[in-house]
């Protein structure tokens, strides 16, 4: 991959003057962004996948249902439908995407749930429907410039943070790195625990950001069991198990694994991946599996599974919470 993108390095300015340029013209008003008269959150990212905005809206899924009737628009990505999807008890991950569907399994009588690929239209659906929405929160939506959102929420991860990152192909941005102005909230994610408070002085001037822009931490929280469709097991009680992973970056979860000192075997996919069904004759000589969430969604579905099939919850915690918290709830507020 490396030398791929070594290879792709004289491409790499081209990407950026287009992308730059396409910015350039929604900035100046050229191009045109629809705005809205109620609260739309953003959660996205300048890179390309696994900056942890799943668990982000999750997030703001929870602070905000019980005082809001909150809907979550996705694209759907890898999904087998087109157009506007809403979900009800006849989804799946093939008609609304893995994340999307996550949303639903967890939510579903609690938050209305539909992916569109063209936002606009998605949330004129939305508003149109007999209990519509008083908040979306738009998922990955970052460079959908099309909608101008309220307030947006940009996510990079600690390991490997946008200042130190270069435009496709060479690097993994989906634009230049100017295009985080564009946040009213920096959250750096996937931080270690025991991240300093020096260290975070030092990650905020990296990022050099403007005045109306705040910056937070958050770490990934695993939970001490594994979940299935019907019951729970203590991870210190894990014998041998195949891990099956298809996610963006799997390192986190392996690295906390090995330091609880479980022993497995990993089946590392690349992410959103479509499981075949060689893949799922092979998941069948398998015993005990343990998969994200994300792949559960999508795994969950073969009969032949789901006996042996769990995933291990997480959830984000964040430094600052309250404060974090109010900014979100002053914006909806307001």
């Amino acid at each position: 991959m490396n030398l791929i993108r070594n290879i792709a390095f004289p491409f790499m300015p081209l990407y950026y003057v287009a992308t730059a340029a396409r910015n350039k013209l929604y900035d100046l008003g050229i191009k045109k962004s629809v705005s809205y008269d109620f609260p739309i959150i953003c959660v996205g990212n300048l890179s390309v996948g696994g900056t942890g905005k799943t668990p982000m809206v999750e997030y703001l899924i929870t602070l905000l249902k019980d005082n809001y009737r909150v809907a979550t628009l996705s694209r759907g990505y890898k999904r087998k439908t087109t157009g506007f999807q809403l979900a009800d008890e006849t989804a799946t991950a093939e008609t609304l995407g893995d994340e999307p569907f996550q949303f639903y399994e967890k939510f579903k009588n609690e938050i209305i749930v539909a992916v569109d690929s063209d936002r606009n239209n998605g949330i004129k659906k939305l508003r149109s429907l007999k209990h519509k929405p008083d908040i979306v929160l738009l998922d990955d939506a970052f460079q959908h410039r099309k909608v101008r959102a309220g307030y947006n929420i940009l996510l990079t991860t600690y390991n490997n943070p946008y200042y130190k990152d270069y435009v496709l192909p060479t690097g993994n941005l989906r634009e230049p790195r100017t295009g985080a102005k564009r946040a009213d909230i920096i959250v750096v994610t996937k931080c270690p625990e025991n991240i300093s408070d020096l260290e975070k002085e030092n990650v905020i001037k990296k990022l050099k950001i403007d005045n109306h822009q705040q910056v937070f931490f958050s770490s990934i929280q695993y939970a001490d069991k594994i979940v299935s469709a019907k019951n729970k097991i203590k991870l210190n009680s894990l014998g041998h198990f195949t891990l099956v992973t298809g996610i963006a970056n799997s390192s986190p979860l392996v690295d906390f694994l090995l330091k609880n000192q479980l022993k497995f075997e990993h089946l590392n996919f690349k992410d959103h991946h479509n499981f075949s069904v060689s893949d799922i004759k092979d998941l069948e000589t398998k015993g005990l599996i343990v998969t994200t969430e994300k792949d559960f969604m999508r795994l969950k579905q073969y009969a032949s599974l789901r006996d042996n099939l769990y995933y291990l919850p997480i959830e984000v915690a964040l430094s600052d919470k309250a404060k974090f918290n109010t900014l979100i709830n002053k914006f909806v507020e307001s």
